[in-house]
């Protein structure tokens, strides 16, 4: 059987050669003479590009992106001139550290292939990066190898994050949804922690030197007891910023422990090796930071019934061997010993109780005041009133400065509800 394998390959080979031979010995007007049927011609075709092309690398658009429920990708790759049909099979396509889709410039590398049911050529892809993603990579390595060889992303200078923080620093967006979700898991988790945001630009040129700002700033007025950097999801270009040699040295520096928290799970960044713990989102990063309000209470109750229950069993271990001795002397020499005793515990469990009620109401009031003062901030209260945020409709930079706006600048102002769109004709 595997004989008669081995010979039907060697023959359709030979079929194949025949086939290229055949049309490289004739001459043009051969050529020209000759009648092929649409399956020769096809195959001479077929046979001519996949032996010219086993291998090829193109760089392109995608378009007409169709993801198969078999898991295969179909597409199309085409620049100002040209395209040609793509399809990447299932166990190559699984292996993408992106999603396809239109409009998205990529290098595929693949061999070329003719499909002779429809007598058009395609490219079957084997790999597929973002176009200078593979360049970007390479330069994050270079870099990543650099500072790790200078010790920054050694486990000693690791240090654990504090169990019960008073106060969480954010830096991230202002207006992402990353810090959305960050408020939303610790107010859920624990509204007696302070938060304090500092706001940062989190793509873009500009977005390091803004991180290493406000780093550094958190540091110099020890802002906070753990500090939770990151932003949300985005493509490896938006993410560069968290990359950044002198955000990674910043990091690093930082007295305060650093949650790294950048992109989605399979994201990273190489602030992520500097921090002292590296989060998958930036809800898992406030899950990490905000201790459960209710299980410390939890906590705090145990060990009050803990310690109740190991004095009431000392106290009546103590009764026991008081009434093994039967002299009424010695029972009212102990009664004496005993009392005191009694008196104290009493006093201690009621000074114990009122120390504990007068905690919880400080608590309690100081929770009622942060969610007030954190309420009296919330940018929507402010929206409420009138207010509106205007931004260049482009860049989506937040307009401080009517001076520094050119004429002609497209703006997007964003009340309450909705959104409105303007032109800048003059101040």
């Amino acid at each position: 059987m595997f004989s008669i394998t081995i010979l039907r390959h060697f023959g359709g080979l030979l079929q194949k050669y025949e086939r290229t031979f055949r049309i490289v010995r004739m001459t043009s007007d051969e050529i020209k003479e000759t009648v092929f049927t649409v399956k020769e011609l096809t195959l001479l075709v077929k046979d001519l590009i996949e032996g010219t092309f086993p291998s090829v690398t193109l760089e392109g658009e995608i378009s007409n992106c169709r993801p198969n429920a078999s898991g295969h990708l179909y597409f199309t790759l085409k620049d100002n001139e040209a395209q040609i049909s793509a399809v990447m099979f299932r166990s190559r396509a699984s292996q993408l550290t992106f999603v396809p889709k239109d409009g998205m410039k990529v290098r595929a590398k693949g061999s070329l292939s003719v499909y002779q049911a429809r007598g058009n050529y395609q490219i079957i892809v084997s790999s597929m990066t973002a176009s200078g993603e593979g360049d970007i990579l390479q330069m994050l390595e270079e870099r990543k190898r650099k500072l790790a060889a200078e010790g920054l992303f050694d486990s000693e200078r690791k240090r654990a994050l504090p169990r019960f923080p008073r106060t969480i620093g954010i830096i991230t967006s202002a207006t992402g949804a990353a810090l959305h979700d960050i408020l939303n898991i610790t107010h859920r988790r624990n509204r007696s922690i302070n938060i304090v945001i500092l706001p940062a630009v989190v793509q873009g040129d500009d977005a390091p030197k803004t991180i290493i700002k406000q780093i550094r700033l958190a540091n110099h007025f020890a802002l906070c007891d753990v500090l939770i950097v990151g932003r949300g999801g985005g493509s490896l270009e938006d993410l560069l910023p968290f990359s950044d040699e002198g955000v990674v040295r910043a990091v690093a520096a930082s007295k305060i422990p650093v949650v790294s928290a950048v992109g989605h799970e399979i994201d990273w960044a190489i602030s992520d090796f500097a921090a002292d713990v590296r989060a998958p989102t930036p809800s898992a990063a406030a899950e990490l930071v905000t201790p459960i309000k209710a299980d410390i209470e939890e906590q705090i109750r145990f060990l009050k019934d803990d310690l109740y229950q190991s004095i009431k069993a000392k106290t009546e271990r103590a009764k026991i061997l008081v009434e093994s001795f039967d002299t009424e002397h010695l029972e009212l020499l102990f009664r004496a010993i005993e009392q005191p005793l009694l008196s104290r515990l009493d006093s201690a469990r009621a000074e114990l109780e009122s120390a504990m009620k007068a905690r919880l109401d400080t608590v309690r009031a100081a929770v009622e005041k942060n969610a007030q003062v954190l309420e009296s901030c919330n940018p929507e209260n402010i929206l409420a009133r009138g207010y509106s945020v205007v931004r260049e409709k482009t860049s989506g930079k937040i307009v401080r400065n009517a001076a520094e706006i050119p004429l002609g600048t497209v703006l997007e102002i964003i009340p309450k509800q909705g959104k409105l769109n303007a032109t800048v004709t003059g101040e």
